[in-house]
C-alpha cells in the first residue's frame, strides 16, 4: 500500500517530486488512465480518491491518485476519518495515493496519526538561507538529477548566488547541462553563465561592513531594479552577518580548529575561514552582534508592507552607521 504525504511551501521541490513519482510507478502509454489529479476543494475528494485508489489498474504499471492541497491533516470529520481508517490498510500495492499540502500537518489529529502510521511523509520547506551546507547538498542533488557536472567550488559558487530558491536553482542548473554537456564545469565558468544577484547582495553586506554608505545604497538600488526580491536581499545579510559573527565570537574564544569553526558555522570548505577572518579582523563581535536587531526590523517592516527601496535603504544607512 504506497502512500505518500508531501507537504511544504517550497512548491517547486514538490513538484519536482510528484513528477519523479509519477515517472517512477505511472507506464507512460497508460497515463491519462492510470493517473488522477483531484482537487481537495469539493466535499467529496477525499472520498473519490481512495475509491479510485481501490481501483484495479488499467493496462500496464501502476496507479497514481494525486489528492492536491488536502487538509485532511488539519481538519478531518468522523465519517471522513472512519473512510480513512477502513480504506488506508486495504489499498492494493498496485495503487499510489498521495497526498499533498503547503500546510505543516496538525500531529495532534487522529487523521495525521492515521496517514503517518502508513504513508512515507516528506517536507518540503525552503531551506533556511543560513544554511548554506544543506543548499549546497540541495544543488548537488538537483545537479546529479539534471546530469550536470560540476566542481565543488562551482557547487558552493551557485549555492551562494541562487541561494534556497529551488525553482531558480533547477533552471539555472539546466541552462548549466545545455552548456556543459560532458564537461565539468569550473569556478570561472559558472561565475559568467550563473545569475549572481546573492553575489550583489554579498557585496552589499560587504559595504556595509566597511560602513560604505553612498556604496551600500547604490548597491541596494541596483539590487532592486534587477528584481531581486527584497526580502531575499535581507536573508543573505542575515546569512553574511551570522556567518561573521559565529567566526568572530569563536575566535575571541580562542578556537583554533578551522573545521570546527567552519561546522559551527555551516561553511563548507574550512579554507574559508582564513579569509572571513580577514574581513573581519578590525571588527568587534558587538558591532557584528548589533547588526542583527536592525536586520530583524527590516525584515518585519518589509513583511508588513514597507516601501521596499525606501525601507531598505533606511536600514542600509543604519547598518552602515554601526561601522563607521
Amino acid at each position: 500500500m504506497p502512500i505518500y504525504l508531501f507537504w511544504g511551501e517550497d512548491d517547486f521541490a514538490l513538484s519536482v517530486a510528484v513528477k519523479k513519482l509519477q515517472e517512477s510507478v505511472v507506464d507512460p502509454n497508460w497515463f491519462q488512465f492510470n493517473c488522477d489529479r483531484i482537487s481537495d476543494d469539493r466535499p467529496s475528494a477525499i472520498i473519490d480518491a481512495l475509491n479510485l485508489a481501490m481501483t484495479p489498474v488499467f493496462g500496464m504499471g501502476e496507479r497514481l491518485i494525486w489528492l492536491t492541497q488536502t487538509t485532511i491533516c488539519q481538519n478531518c470529520p468522523p465519517d471522513l476519518l472512519s473512510q480513512l481508517e477502513s480504506t488506508l490498510p486495504v489499498i492494493p500495492p498496485t495503487s499510489h495515493l498521495l497526498f499533498t499540502s503547503t500546510k505543516k500537518p496538525d500531529r495532534r489529529l487522529k487523521s495525521t496519526k492515521l496517514i503517518e502510521k502508513y504513508a512515507t511523509v516528506t517536507e518540503f520547506s525552503p531551506i533556511a538561507p543560513w544554511k548554506i551546507q544543506e543548499i549546497i547538498d540541495k544543488v548537488t542533488q538537483f545537479s546529479q538529477e539534471i546530469g550536470v557536472k560540476l566542481t565543488p567550488d562551482a557547487i558552493e559558487l551557485i549555492a551562494k548566488s541562487v541561494g534556497n530558491n529551488s525553482r531558480q536553482l533547477w533552471n539555472e542548473l539546466e541552462k548549466l547541462s545545455i552548456y556543459g554537456q560532458t564537461k565539468t564545469l569550473d569556478l570561472e565558468v559558472i561565475s559568467t553563465l550563473v545569475n549572481c544577484n546573492t553575489q550583489s547582495s554579498i557585496d552589499l553586506a560587504q559595504a556595509i561592513r566597511t560602513g560604505n554608505k553612498l556604496r551600500a545604497i547604490e548597491l541596494a538600488s541596483q539590487l532592486l531594479d534587477r528584481d531581486e526580491p527584497a526580502l531575499r536581499i535581507v536573508a543573505t545579510l542575515v546569512n553574511k552577518f551570522r556567518t561573521w559573527a559565529i567566526v568572530k565570537l569563536m575566535e575571541v574564544k580562542g578556537e583554533k580548529n578551522q573545521q570546527l569553526i567552519a561546522q559551527t558555522a555551516e561553511i563548507g570548505n574550512p579554507k574559508r575561514i582564513y579569509y572571513l577572518r580577514q574581513e573581519i579582523k578590525s571588527i568587534s563581535s558587538e558591532k557584528l552582534v548589533n547588526t542583527f536587531p536592525i536586520l530583524l526590523e527590516l525584515e518585519l517592516s518589509l513583511k508588513q508592507g514597507g516601501e521596499p527601496l525606501s525601507t531598505l535603504k533606511t536600514k542600509v544607512i543604519e547598518l552602515c552607521e554601526i561601522f563607521d
